[in-house]
């Protein structure tokens, strides 16, 4: 869906005149009021293929990159018919993951350099159709690796907090610690990095991954886990109660989507010899539902929350509480934006913005 909750993105300068995307009203109220980190940018912009680009990540990642190299050079690509609003704003084209040859057509037809690949099943999905993860999630990433290895490109998979599992540590996960994580998701990830450092180790791939926490966005939830932290925006707003399928305790590392495609782009940006390492945890904050409904609570003050937990529980309990993203810190520089507090701001008004305050119609084209 097209959203407009990351145009502050956009407020990199362009070293060159090179053609922007259109930015909405909306979008352009909240490039004035957030900043983007200036980063060295490349001396020719690459061409750059988003996969599962209708995605949570995918479209907000579109309008990012197109700010910095082209509308012309980020191509979006999933199975899905794309709104009216998605084609307006730059190039989308068909893309199966499953279908080798017809990635390798894209790949030469474009000239593309990096790869970003979004296609995946989430947590509560892919426990709910084990077959299609397994094909989805370890398949497709077969085909992207070797795409990427035969035609020398940049490769970024996105793992997650869901690649460990109940006997990792949960306070603070390392980098580096030990990984079994139950849900079909989780091993697919762990599939994802192992084979992504082998075909660097082996061929010099450029690999890259990234371990995501819940990431938050104003776009409805998708099929995650961490999904409570967005859903809960909506029901508050629109009716003053949520029911949470997740106890009042349970601690989850979190990351606002603007800090999220912030780190996606400084991390691929960033010069080969910083890496020490080819997959790397990123974090902002960790908080329970209970935090984070007190603090949506100053907002809403007759919000009226319930706990059901539901299978999503036995998830959470086996994924970290704190991620320890000391590594990136040091490497590449990483540094985060947004807290509890500035949060729940944003989204409120994200939330507002792109849904509550939307006439019907309007809303309508925006799916």
């Amino acid at each position: 869906m097209f959203r407009k909750c990351l145009a502050s993105l956009a407020l990199a300068p362009v070293a060159s005149p090179i053609p922007l995307p259109r930015i909405t009203p909306i979008a352009s109220q909240l490039v004035q009021r957030r900043a983007f980190h200036q980063v060295p940018r490349e001396s020719r912009p690459p061409k750059i293929l988003i996969t599962g680009g209708l995605g949570q990540l995918g479209i907000e990642c579109a309008k990012l990159l197109r700010t910095q190299y082209g509308s012309h050079n980020v191509i979006l690509s999933d199975i899905i018919k794309p709104s009216q609003s998605v084609l307006e704003n730059g190039p989308y084209i068909f893309a199966d993951i499953l279908d080798f040859k017809g990635l390798q057509k894209i790949v030469v037809d474009h000239r593309i350099d990096w790869l970003i690949h979004f296609s995946a099943l989430l947590s509560a999905v892919g426990e709910q159709n084990v077959p299609l993860a397994v094909r989805v999630n370890i398949e497709g990433v077969h085909n992207v690796i070797e795409l990427a290895k035969q035609y020398k490109l940049r490769i970024f998979v996105p793992s997650t907090i869901g690649a460990f599992g109940p006997d990792s540590p949960r306070n603070p996960t390392p980098n580096v610690t030990i990984q079994r994580p139950r849900t079909i998701y989780g091993v697919s990830k762990v599939h994802a990095e192992l084979i992504g450092e082998y075909y660097y180790h082996k061929f010099g791939l450029d690999f890259r991954c990234l371990r995501f926490p819940g990431v938050i966005s104003s776009d409805p939830p998708g099929g995650g886990t961490t999904d409570y932290a967005v859903a809960v925006f909506h029901e508050a707003l629109r009716n003053g109660k949520y029911t949470c399928y997740l106890r009042p305790d349970t601690r989850l590392p979190m990351m606002y989507i603007e800090d999220c495609l912030r780190a996606l782009l400084e991390f691929m940006r960033a010069p080969n010899e910083q890496l020490k390492r080819r997959v790397y945890n990123v974090t902002a904050m960790s908080f329970t539902p209970e935090e984070l409904f007190a603090q949506l609570g100053r907002h809403v003050p007759n919000l009226h929350v319930t706990y059901k937990p539901d299978s999503r529980q036995l998830i959470a309990d086996a994924w970290p509480q704190v991620f320890d993203d000391s590594d990136a810190r040091r490497d590449w520089h990483w540094q985060h934006k947004y807290d509890l507090v500035n949060l729940v701001d944003f989204m409120i008004k994200d939330v507002q913005d792109n849904y509550i305050n939307v006439q019907p119609e309007q809303q309508t084209l925006q799916i």
